[in-house]
């Protein structure tokens, strides 16, 4: 019995620990037109199979360029109503949790796209860094994407189920000069949402690094991320 009650105490506390500091996967991303490119088809958060999506980044200059794809896509299913910065995530979307910088965030940007190219990016303050009940969280929204050169190209490929959206996100959002990205540290996670009309609003979720909950907003499961 006494064994049992260390062992059960040890679970415990690697539990504990584990949710504090999860394992975190990294990425190396080059310059443009080379690519780092990572896979992903769990779900979030219980890890079960999911709908294969695919991330490659790459920077330049003045902006990293991500190029999302939706494999296995038998839905394309987004409201038509919807403009920028609308809650395109209660449908489906590729999305991009980005910071600079190598400590688990509060602020950092959320990106978004749906099926039809529209986008919703906005600055997240997440003090809690878990997005805690009763916590302050914030939403800052980038009104004018186009302007500020933040831009998305999406393209569907119904018979072959897949779409893709080839994105634009300038560095200067993060304080990064043009022509110093090289070297920079980063946190990101990248998830998507899959829904279809008969089962919504109930959406499978799935992610690079999978949280401990049905919440995308855990910043320390953001994977580390080098531009190279």
């Amino acid at each position: 019995m006494h064994f049992r009650a260390l062992l059960l105490t040890a679970l415990s506390s690697l539990s504990l620990v584990l949710s504090h500091n999860p394992p975190i996967p990294s990425l190396s991303v080059p310059a443009c037109p080379d690519k780092g490119t990572i896979q992903y088809s769990l779900s979030d958060p219980n890890k079960t199979a999911f709908p294969l999506t695919q991330v490659s980044l790459c920077y330049t200059d003045t902006s990293i360029s991500i190029e999302f794809t939706a494999f296995n896509e038998t839905n394309f299913y987004y409201n038509s109503s919807y403009t920028t910065n609308d809650p395109i995530y209660q449908y489906e979307v590729m999305e991009a949790f980005i910071y600079h910088g190598h400590n688990d965030p509060q602020t950092y940007l959320e990106f978004e796209v749906a099926p039809n190219n529209v986008t919703f990016q906005a600055f997240i303050y997440n003090p809690s860094k878990i997005r805690a009940p009763g916590a302050p969280f914030d939403t800052f929204f980038i009104t004018e994407p186009l302007v500020d050169s933040l831009t998305a190209n999406t393209t569907l490929d119904r018979p072959g189920e897949t779409w893709t959206s080839d994105v634009s996100i300038p560095l200067g959002l993060f304080n990064v000069d043009d022509g110093k990205a090289a070297g920079t540290k980063w946190r990101m996670n990248f998830f998507r949402t899959v829904v279809a009309p008969a089962t919504f609003p109930d959406q499978l979720l799935g992610a690079w690094n999978p949280t401990n909950m049905s919440n995308f907003h855990e910043t320390p499961f953001f994977g580390d991320v080098r531009f190279v």
